[in-house]
């Protein structure tokens, strides 16, 4: 039987939709995945397997076929693991689900847990701009996957929850229930936020960051170690936050990036 699921490949700074294509058919027990897989991805079957069977749910021991879709697009990286999984379960028929409308991303440990996956943003974003209705994340990338808007974003823990999800037992988890960064696994701890308005220095820089916020254009910092690049690309993150804020209201009109000096000069304790 041929399951399809959506995922999503990270190319520079913007998505690529895969369509994993997961076929099992009778013959000799064996996994082949193509579609221009790397290392990571080619790995993803003993992941995989491990996963499924610790999991609670059964491997079956027929010929599997897992294809990336489209093949001419280089797959890298272990976000692959949860749509290959979820496709070998719709194939053997263990779970019956509609997924056509959700894209499912996230790297599996070999007891069926789900890991912090990079990339989640553009993917998501990809996915809400290309009409989706749902994305499946790892629960340690819920909050960050709740950035983009339009779209819902479903956080689950283990292949086991989504699992249990899909067939309706239980409610659909949300970003507010995913885990904060410190809760332990392979989590984050939340970076300090800085106020670009107490960097000394950098003046060009600092123009720099506020000119690319108010446009919407991309930036690049360059230079030695202890230039001051990490605090200014978290005080950036500020700098982002006012210039949404400024624009809704402003009616979503166009901001100058005079705006923004002023708002970060003046008051610095008040960004949101």
């Amino acid at each position: 039987m041929l399951a399809k699921v959506v995922s999503c490949a990270v190319i520079g700074l913007d998505g690529a939709i895969v369509e994993v294509e997961t076929d099992i058919s009778p013959g000799l027990p064996s996994f082949t995945i193509v579609g221009l897989p790397d290392t990571a991805v080619q790995e993803a079957r003993e992941r995989v397997q491990a996963a499924i069977r610790n999991s609670g749910a059964n491997f079956p021991l027929k010929r599997i076929v897992a294809n990336l879709a489209p093949a001419s697009l280089k797959k890298a990286g272990p976000a692959y693991d949860l749509p290959i999984a979820l496709g070998i379960l719709l194939s053997s028929e263990q779970l019956q689900a509609d997924v056509s409308r959700t894209v499912i991303i996230g790297e599996l440990s070999l007891d069926g847990s789900l890991r912090h996956t990079n990339g989640i943003l553009p993917m998501v974003a990809l996915a809400q701009e290309r009409g989706f209705e749902a994305v499946v994340v790892p629960r340690v990338n819920g909050q960050e996957a709740a950035l983009v808007g339009g779209i819902r974003v479903i956080p689950v823990a283990t292949r086991g929850e989504l699992a249990s999800y899909l067939r309706g037992e239980i409610a659909e988890p949300t970003p507010d229930a995913s885990a904060s960064p410190q809760s332990g696994g392979d989590a984050r701890p939340a970076a300090h936020v800085t106020d670009l308005a107490y960097v000394k220095g950098q003046e060009h820089v600092k123009r720099a960051l506020e000119v690319a916020a108010a446009g919407g254009h991309n930036i690049v910092m360059m230079g030695p170690p202890g230039s001051g690049k990490t605090m200014l690309a978290r005080a950036f993150h500020r700098v982002l936050k006012l210039a949404r804020t400024i624009t809704d209201l402003d009616g979503g009109g166009q901001i100058e990036a005079h705006h923004l000096a002023e708002a970060i000069q003046y008051r610095p304790r008040r960004m949101v």
